[in-house]
C-alpha cells in the first residue's frame, strides 16, 4: 500500500459508522473506475465537507451544494 492509499483509507474513515460503510462502499465498488474529475470531488468532499452535512446530503435531508451534487449522487447508488 502506498502513502496515498494509506491517507485516502485514513480519510474513509468518519465519525458515524454509517459514513464509514458508505464511504468504504463507494471506494471498493466505484472509486477506481470513476473519471479523474469524480476521484477530485470525492477527495474534495471527504476532506472539506463535515460528516453530518455528508450524511444530511446522502439521506436526501438537505440539497448538497452544487460542487457535491455529482458525488452526493453517486454515494447514494452505492448505499
Amino acid at each position: 500500500m502506498s502513502a496515498a492509499d494509506g491517507r485516502l483509507r485514513w480519510l474513509l474513515r468518519r465519525g458515524m459508522k454509517e459514513l464509514d460503510v458508505l464511504m468504504e462502499r463507494y471506494h471498493a465498488t466505484r472509486f477506481e473506475q470513476a473519471p479523474a474529475e469524480e476521484k477530485g470531488e470525492f477527495l474534495r468532499l471527504i476532506t472539506l465537507a463535515e460528516d453530518p452535512d455528508i450524511w444530511a446530503w446522502v439521506m436526501g435531508y438537505a440539497e448538497p451544494p452544487a460542487e457535491y451534487r455529482h458525488i452526493v449522487e453517486q454515494l447514494r447508488a452505492h448505499h
